[in-house]
């Protein structure tokens, strides 16, 4: 007969309580119990590990076995316990590949909450462009994208999360700042433009006419609304993207409706994700995308 987990644990709170009926009572057991499996135990060894029937002092070798009995069930408790936490959310590892503009309205609620109430999970949050963060799921350096995605990439599935608009950013002195209309795709025509990454997304032909002819391209929504900002030009981006930066340029919505840059949750075709990451898209899900403060 193999010795088990429960004949160490048996040994061990016997040993330590030195009494045979208070440790069926820690045990949740009978004392005749116990002392079966006791005498299972001492039989399996060959040899006896207490002193006397009395379970007050320990024999040498019940002695070297309570040490062994302790560090391993100090071991074994821990495995469990990091099973069961990890089955449960509790513990793991999320990978999260987000563009700059929604990793800065979007992320910084939905982690504090998740934090509070799995603490024990390991984030690691990579802020690039779309393209990068579609690279990095297929090769699996990322466990969730939230990135906009056109078209279909080869095993990977987005899932929609929110929809914002393009606006056009301009200095707060521009002429379209003040327009009485909304501007059009034509109104951008003859003003120097700096086209981004996001550009792609509008598929307006007289926006792309615009695009075509603009000969400065900066990829870095930071380095875009500084270079905006110092009146190198004016550019256009979704309204999410100018999320607390540079509080003195103006954004203006387009008259195009159709102008939306469309964000969704990315993830791997056919991926069998870990618990917490499976936890933080729902948490992605519960978000009210419509009430982040722009």
């Amino acid at each position: 007969m193999a010795i088990k987990i429960e004949m160490l644990r048996c040994f061990a709170t016997v040993a330590q309580s030195g009494n045979l009926a208070e440790a069926a009572d820690a045990l949740h057991r009978t004392p005749s119990a116990v002392s079966m499996m006791l005498k299972q135990f001492e039989d399996h060894i060959g040899a006896p590990l207490f002193e006397t029937g009395r379970k007050s002092h320990l024999s040498q070798l019940g002695e070297m076995v309570l040490i062994e009995a302790e560090r391993e069930l100090v071991h074994f408790d821990r495995t469990i316990a990091m099973i069961e936490g990890f089955a449960r959310a509790e513990h793991g590892f999320v990978r999260i590949a987000a563009t700059p503009s929604v990793a800065i309205a979007v992320l910084p609620n939905v982690l504090r909450q998740f934090r509070a109430e799995r603490p024990n999970v390991h984030i690691d949050v990579r802020d690039m462009d779309s393209v990068s963060v579609l690279r990095e799921l297929t090769r699996e350096r990322a466990d969730i994208g939230l990135a906009s995605m056109s078209g279909t990439v080869s095993d990977l599935v987005a899932e929609p999360l929110f929809s914002d608009r393009f606006g056009l950013v301009c200095p707060l002195d521009h002429p379209l700042a003040n327009s009485a209309d909304p501007p059009t795709w034509a109104d951008l025509e003859g003003c120097t433009f700096i086209a981004n990454g996001l550009c792609r997304q509008i598929e307006n032909a007289k926006f792309k006419a615009v695009l075509a002819g603009s000969n400065l391209m900066v990829p870095n929504t930071t380095s875009l609304l500084a270079m905006v900002q110092a009146g190198v030009g004016i550019t256009v981006l979704p309204k999410l993207a100018v999320l607390g930066n540079f509080h003195d340029l103006s954004f203006v919505p387009l008259s195009d409706p159709l102008a939306m840059r469309r964000v969704s949750i990315v993830t791997r075709a056919r991926a069998s994700h870990a618990p917490a990451v499976e936890a933080f898209i729902a948490a992605l899900r519960e978000v009210d995308y419509d009430a982040v403060s722009i």
